[in-house]
């Protein structure tokens, strides 16, 4: 097989795969392993494990340490420094510790079944002691849930494990030196990669900023994402040649690069090649598991499965609960950490190419680590009521926070329930508060919670997604409610609830943008405030009054865009600049269609083309340089007219068919 045959089949796969996993609303991760699972040579047998594949990942794992590198701050670290280093290094390294005195035990013990090497043990425990920061992060963004006190452990505990790998991705190869020799190669390795780091980042600071800004003064956007390439690859085969890792280059190209200026949009124009070789990189992890050894052993895959998880759950609850954490949120803490990651994927591999561990064990601990992965955002799903059933003191304290909502809300009436307490939820309880109107707020912060409660502001500690705090909150008695934060999924919620509780409640909803303003006004919100377009009126109206035209004429302009719900204001002209909106197909945009001579369209009605059945609208049509606006539905089209249309992509791509060709649509009338 070719190179080109195999990256295309590899694409092809990865599409499908992802695209079904997606679908499932499950993370494209896992869409990359069981696809590598079910191409690779152990199953279909449609890629053979080759050089080829597996240096294509190398370069998956390359970018993904050039990312965490990018993104380590020492200021981020200082200020989670109790949380990092207290909580995160205490369970990686006793993870490593337990699983490598295990694996002492086995390999007394049943020494015909599991050979294993200090290297193996060591390999397999720092594979052990990792968790998926793209799954668990993913997942707590999701559920709003980043900022809350186990989000936070949480992430403090997953930053050190990120930081962790670079060490392990140092010391594993070393000890697969010949045993006499270890002490040594571990020496020597630990020697080198001290020294080049130290070279590296004392002496890399100062030219590294220089170079990256006199490649940006060219102003060419190409050769600045080439150089950024050439940094990234060129420090990765420098610590490849040093005897190091090629992913510890990586890591150090992106911690010189995280203290520059340039670093925000550095890590935007790396994302792509990130993405995609990452993903290919777990297409090759899933190619290395035979699903016929798994099968045969399935007992000891089970057992992989459940001792590991049991036993990091364990580990890291306890460890929550003595660094102060409540029953609860250990809990909270340990079950999206107590599953596998990504990084233990890497040193698997790291370990399988360098005979470390026993094809049988690799075997039985790769297909443990992906079911265990495939758990994940089950077990974050399910936390609460894992929760509520086992820790009794839990119900007391939600009893306890519904009651000191309920004693905020219980002597106001005709009250303003805010959603919500960030900066936006702030400057409107300001404004409410200088018109003597009385509020409640309600945040998932405690940090901000606590000093703003402190500070006399009236907000308390409570998820104004979930039926009974809205009801603590006094819903019945209220007299609007607002939703400062832009999370559709939990405006949804609060919505459903809201009007549950009280039919005839004003609800004011938050927007980024107009992508979903119809569904929240669907769902039963009175009013959607889409930032990006209330910016622009603003933009607008700033502007007109500058040029002299009155104040009076500016606000009748405001107040018609809002009475028609943003109409005039919705859909934009892409250019090369909004590539990155193809993300996003439900936002809508204007597209200008010219009708030449031959065109279906021109001698008809534009109430006869049907384009409103194909979720197009059209805003205005051109004629001899004349624009005419909300053209009626008789008005016949003449070549040389150029229709300007509003819709979705595939609403234009099939209204312009309907224009040019006059074809039916897919599915759609004549």
């Amino acid at each position: 097989m070719s190179g080109l045959e195999l990256t295309l089949l590899l694409l092809a796969a990865s599409v499908v795969g992802v695209v079904a996993f997606r679908l499932a609303n499950l993370p494209p991760m896992l869409g990359y392993l069981t696809v590598g699972i079910v191409i690779g040579p152990h199953a279909l047998g449609l890629v053979p494990a080759t050089p080829q594949t597996r240096y294509l990942a190398e370069f998956g794992v390359v970018f993904l340490m050039f990312s965490i590198g990018l993104e380590f701050s020492l200021p981020r670290l200082r200020a989670m420094r109790r949380i990092v280093f207290g909580l995160g290094l205490a369970q990686v390294t006793l993870t490593v510790a337990i699983a490598m005195a295990a694996g002492y035990v086995l390999h007394t013990w049943l020494a015909d079944r599991f050979d294993l090497s200090l290297a193996g043990t060591f390999a397999l425990g720092a594979a052990l002691a990792m968790s998926s920061t793209a799954i668990v992060l993913k997942l707590l963004v999701e559920r709003l849930e980043l900022d809350t006190e186990y989000g936070r452990r949480i992430v403090g505990v997953l930053l050190f494990q990120d930081l962790a790998v670079v060490p392990a991705l140092v010391i594993v190869p070393a000890l697969a030196a010949d045993p006499e020799q270890l002490g040594p190669a571990l020496g020597w390795a630990v020697v080198k990669a001290a020294a080049l780091l130290t070279i590296l980042l004392v002496g890399g600071q100062w030219p590294m900023r220089r170079w990256l800004r006199l490649v940006a003064r060219r102003r060419s956007h190409e050769l600045f994402v080439l150089n950024v390439l050439l940094l990234t690859l060129g420090l990765a085969w420098l610590t490849e040649i040093a005897g190091l890792s090629l992913a510890l280059g990586a890591f150090v190209a992106g911690m010189l690069i995280s203290e520059t200026e340039y670093r925000h949009q550095i890590e935007e124009d790396i994302k792509p090649f990130r993405d995609v070789l990452l993903g290919l990189f777990f297409v090759t992890i899933g190619m290395l598991l035979n699903v016929r050894v798994v099968v045969e052993q399935f007992g000891w895959v089970l057992a992989a499965l459940v001792l590991p998880v049991g036993f990091k759950f364990a580990l890291i609850a306890g460890l929550a609960r003595a660094f102060g954490a409540s029953a609860g949120t250990a809990i909270r803490t340990a079950l999206p950490l107590a599953t596998a990651g990504e990084f233990g994927f890497v040193l698997l591999n790291q370990a399988g190419r360098l005979n470390l561990l026993p094809e049988s064990v690799l075997q039985v601990v790769l297909a443990a680590m992906l079911l265990s992965m495939l758990a994940t955002p089950f077990l974050l799903q399910y936390s609460e009521r894992i929760v509520l059933r086992f820790v009794g003191a839990e119900w007391m304290q939600r009893a306890l926070e519904l009651h000191r909502i309920a004693a905020r809300s219980m002597a106001t009436e005709r009250h303003v329930v805010i959603c919500g307490y960030g900066r936006s939820g702030q400057h409107l309880a300001r404004m409410l508060a200088q018109e003597n109107i009385n509020y409640v707020a309600l945040d998932l912060d405690p940090d901000r919670v606590r000093e703003a409660a402190a500070a006399g502001e009236r907000v308390v500690y409570g998820d104004a997604a979930r039926k009974e705090t809205l009801v603590a909150a006094g819903i019945a008695r209220a007299a609007a409610l607002v939703v400062s934060y832009s999370n559709i999924a939990s405006a949804l919620k609060v919505i459903h609830f809201a009007h549950d509780l009280n039919p005839r409640l004003p609800i004011v909803v938050r927007a980024q943008d107009d992508a979903e303003l119809d569904r929240l006004l669907a769902a039963g919100a009175t009013e959607v405030v889409p930032e990006v377009l209330e910016g622009s009126l603003m933009l607008g109206s700033h502007a007109l009054v500058l040029l002299g035209v009155p104040l009076a004429r500016v606000v009748k302009r405001v107040r018609e865009a809002r009475d028609t719900r943003y109409r005039l204001l919705r859909g934009y002209y892409h250019g090369a600049d909004d590539a990155g909106d193809f993300e996003d197909a439900a936002h809508e945009r204007l597209h200008s269609v010219p009708l030449e001579d031959g065109s279906a369209a021109v001698g008809r009605a534009l109430g006869e083309l049907g384009l409103a059945e194909l979720g197009a609208t059209v805003t205005a049509v051109r004629r001899r340089g004349i624009r005419a606006a909300d053209p009626g539905a008789d008005l016949v089209m003449a070549a040389g007219d150029v229709v300007v249309l509003r819709g979705t992509p595939e609403a234009l791509a099939l209204a312009e068919q309907r224009l040019s060709s006059g074809g039916a649509a897919p599915g759609a009338p004549a």
